[in-house]
C-alpha cells in the first residue's frame, strides 16, 4: 500500500498546539496555582506535544518521523542535563565545605550605613550568585537588609528594588541557576558560553543600576548603625570561615576562563568542594551523616548525601537555617523532567513543520535584526504575564524562536541571553506571577511598590534592545567551508 503523501502545514494549524498548550497552562496558573515544577506544566507539555502528533498525522506526517525527531531533541540536551545534576551536586558540597556561607560572611561584611543601597545591591549580588537563587536570597538575607532598611528610614519600594536587583543579577549568572541552565538549553547553546555572552548587556546594566542606587544613597543620606554582628556570628559558629575556601570558586573560574569542557569544570568543582569539607568542616560532614565520630564511613556518607540528596545545617540563628540548605543532584530533576517534556513538544513542533511555518511567518514580520529580537523580548513578556511562570516564558519563546535566529545566521547564545534578559528578570515585575508574589509575600513588599526601583529588572530587555539596534555584539553562526 502506497504512503500518502505529506501535506504542507498551515500557519493556522502550526498555532492549534501552541494556542491550546498557552490555555492550559493559564487555566493551571490562574485556576489551580500550581508549582511551575510541580509536575503539572511537565505533564500539559505532553499534552500539547500529543495535540502537535495529532495534527502531523492528520497531515500524513510519519509517526516514525516525528518519534525520531523527538529523540533527536532529547539525545542533543544529554549534555545539558549532565551539567545540571553536577550543578546540584556542585551547590551541595560547596555548602558542606563551607564556600557558601563564606561568601555570605563576607559580602555581609561589606555593608556600611553610609552605602547602605549600594552595599544592599551587591550583598545581595554575591549571595544570589553563590546560592544561585533569587528566591533563597531574598527569603533570606533579603528579609534582614529589609529589616535593617526600614530601621534606617529608607523608603521601603527602594530596598525591595535593590534586593530585588541583586537577587536576580546573581540568579541570571550563577552556574547554579536553574533559569541559568535552561535558556542555553533551549537555544541550543552550552551553559559557559551562554554566561560569557550575557555579561555584555549584564555588566553594564549592574553598573548602572549600582550608580542609581549610589545616587539614591546619597540622597535619602540614611543615618544610623547597621547591626549584622549576630547574623556574622551565626555563620561563625557554624561553619569555619576562611578565605582559603575561595580557592575552589576561583580555580573553577579559571577552568571556565580557560575554555576546560563545562563537565570537566564542574566536577573537580565538586570533587574540590567534597575535599575541602573534609579538611575545613569535618564535625558538620559527621552531623550530615547522622554520626558521633569522625571516621570513613561517616566522611563518606556525608558527603554523598550532599552530592545527591537535601541536606539542611542548622544555625544558632534560625532565619539562617533557610540559607543552608541544598538539594543536591536530586534538586536538579525536576528541571531536567520539564526539559525532557519541553523536548517532546519542541520535537513534535519540528517534525510536523509547525516551528518552521511560525518561524517563517515571524520573520516575515520581524524581516530586520532588530524586529527578531523585539519579537522575542515581547514573546518572553507576553508568557510571563499569561502563564505567571519564568521557566515557561524562556521554554516556549525558546523552542520557537530558535529555528528564526538560525535562519538569521545568529548564533544561538544570542537567543539564549534574550531569554534570560527579558523572561528571567521580568518574571518579578508581574504581581500575579509567581515570582513577584513570592518575593512581595516574602520581604513585605507589594510588586507595584518596588517595580520602580527594580533597576536592573526593567534595564535589561532594554539594553538587550539596543545592542540589537546597534547591531552590537551581535554573534554571527561562522559557517565553516
Amino acid at each position: 500500500m502506497q504512503e500518502k503523501q505529506e501535506k504542507p502545514i498551515s500557519l493556522a494549524q502550526s498555532l492549534i498546539p501552541v494556542v491550546l498548550l498557552v490555555v492550559l497552562l493559564a487555566i493551571n496558573v490562574f485556576v489551580f496555582r500550581d508549582d511551575a515544577l510541580s509536575g503539572t506544566n511537565q505533564f500539559i507539555l505532553l499534552v500539547g506535544g500529543a495535540i502537535a502528533i495529532t495534527v502531523g498525522l492528520f497531515n500524513c506526517v510519519s509517526y516514525d518521523k516525528i518519534l525520531q525527531q523527538i529523540v533527536n531533541n532529547v539525545r542533543d540536551t544529554s549534555n545539558a542535563i549532565f551539567i545540571l545534576l553536577l550543578v546540584g551536586a556542585l551547590s551541595g558540597t560547596w555548602l558542606l565545605s563551607g564556600i557558601i556561607p563564606s561568601m555570605i560572611y563576607y559580602g555581609l561584611e561589606l555593608l556600611h550605613p553610609s552605602i547602605y543601597l549600594p552595599a544592599c545591591l551587591i550583598i545581595t549580588s554575591i549571595i544570589s550568585i553563590a546560592t544561585g537563587s533569587s528566591w533563597t536570597t531574598s527569603a533570606t538575607v533579603g528579609i534582614a537588609l529589609v529589616g535593617i532598611g526600614n530601621a534606617l528610614g529608607m523608603p521601603l519600594g527602594v530596598i525591595g528594588g535593590a534586593v530585588i536587583s541583586g537577587a536576580y543579577f546573581g540568579d541570571k549568572l550563577s552556574p547554579l541557576s536553574d533559569t541559568t541552565n535552561l535558556a542555553p538549553v533551549m537555544a541550543g547553546t552550552d551553559l559557559f558560553t551562554h554566561i560569557r555572552y550575557m555579561l555584555y548587556t549584564t555588566v553594564p546594566t549592574y553598573v548602572v543600576t549600582l550608580i542609581l542606587f549610589s545616587i539614591l544613597g546619597f540622597i535619602y543620606g540614611a543615618d544610623g548603625q547597621v547591626d549584622t554582628a549576630e547574623t556574622l556570628a551565626a555563620i561563625s559558629d557554624t561553619f569555619h570561615i576562611t578565605p582559603l575556601l575561595f580557592i575552589v570558586p576561583v580555580f573553577v573560574i579559571i577552568l571556565i576562563v580557560k575554555k576546560v569542557q563545562p563537565i570537566a569544570a564542574l566536577l573537580i568543582g565538586t570533587l574540590l568542594g567534597a575535599v575541602f569539607a573534609l579538611i575545613f568542616q569535618p564535625n558538620i560532614v559527621v552531623d550530615v551523616a547522622g554520626g558521633d565520630v569522625f571516621n570513613f564511613y561517616n566522611a563518606y556518607k556525608g558527603v554523598m548525601l550532599a552530592l545527591t540528596t537535601d541536606i539542611r545545617i542548622l544555625s544558632p540563628l534560625e532565619s539562617l537555617n533557610g540559607l543552608f540548605e541544598a538539594g543536591g543532584m536530586a534538586s536538579m530533576l525536576n528541571t531536567v523532567w520539564l526539559i525532557l517534556c519541553a523536548m517532546f513538544f519542541g520535537g513534535a513542533m519540528e517534525a510536523i513543520g509547525a516551528l518552521q511555518k511560525i518561524s517563517l511567518s515571524l520573520l516575515k514580520i520581524a524581516n530586520n535584526l532588530f524586529g527578531l529580537f523585539a519579537s522575542t523580548v515581547a514573546s518572553c513578556l507576553a508568557i510571563n504575564i499569561m502563564t505567571s511562570d519564568q521557566y515557561l516564558s524562556i521554554v516556549v519563546p525558546g523552542k520557537m524562536f530558535a529555528d528564526a535566529y538560525k535562519q538569521k545566521g545568529l548564533a544561538p547564545e544570542n537567543l539564549s541571553r534574550t531569554l534570560e534578559d527579558s523572561g528571567t528578570v521580568t518574571s518579578v515585575l508581574i504581581p500575579w506571577n509567581t515570582c513577584g508574589a513570592y518575593h512581595a509575600g516574602v520581604l513585605g513588599i507589594p510588586t507595584l511598590t518596588y517595580l520602580p526601583y527594580a533597576f536592573f529588572n526593567y534595564l535589561s530587555p532594554f539594553v538587550t534592545l539596543l545592542y540589537a539596534a546597534l547591531d552590537f555584539k551581535i554573534r554571527r553562526i561562522i559557517k565553516k567551508s
